[in-house]
């Protein structure tokens, strides 16, 4: 059966807007945790300047490769299998990032190996962009945030919404600082980084 996510089809199109322009001048942009492919069958036929690399955990590549094999588009790459936790990442030279809906659902240990993986890959300039629900300054900005972050605890204890103030921190040490923090429908955010220098 095929998979589809309400959620993804919601906010793709805000979404683009934002990437539009943060990606104008990118050539390569690795997309973490693909999920059901339906971001990159939609953003890279319509940003063909950039070469597209979805990826998603190993076990879960069926359903991504699935859609981008019923939407084929010249600058989308053939998905490949990425855990944060692989050592080394496998990855080709990439100028910039892209991840949805990740951060809150991987550990947060995970999460720094994220920004640890990110900030070695992308060259000085780089560009990281993570789009989800966030905390700020320790406190839920909605409501709808709450029940959701209680919600993923209850299904695993290690998930949970980041707080912005400490994605900052961890981003810094591995080079990449916050340029723009957009908000976006549903209480989420788009997250700009960018990679200022070599560590």
């Amino acid at each position: 059966m095929k998979l589809f996510s309400e959620a993804a089809e919601r906010n793709k199109l805000p979404i683009l807007e934002i990437l539009r322009t943060v990606f104008v001048d990118r050539s390569r942009v690795l997309e973490i945790g693909s999920g059901t492919g339906q971001h990159a069958v939609y953003f890279a036929p319509l940003l063909l300047h950039l070469k597209w690399q979805p990826t998603e955990l190993p076990n879960n590549l069926s359903a991504l490769r699935a859609c981008c094999d019923e939407n084929p588009v010249s600058n989308l790459a053939k998905p490949v299998g990425l855990n944060v936790d692989d050592e080394p990442w496998l990855i080709p030279a990439m100028d910039a990032v892209y991840t949805a809906n990740t951060l809150h659902i991987v550990s947060w240990q995970q999460v720094c190996r994220m920004f640890t993986k990110v900030g070695n890959l992308l060259p000085a300039g780089g560009i990281f962009c993570s789009y989800g629900p966030f905390n700020r300054d320790g406190c839920y900005t909605s409501e709808s945030n709450a029940n959701f972050d209680a919600y993923l605890r209850a299904s695993d204890p290690k998930s949970g919404l980041r707080d912005i103030g400490k994605l900052v921190l961890q981003a810094k040490a591995n080079g990449l600082f916050l340029i723009t923090d957009h908000a976006m429908p549903a209480n989420n955010r788009l997250l700009v980084w960018r990679k200022l220098s070599r560590r």
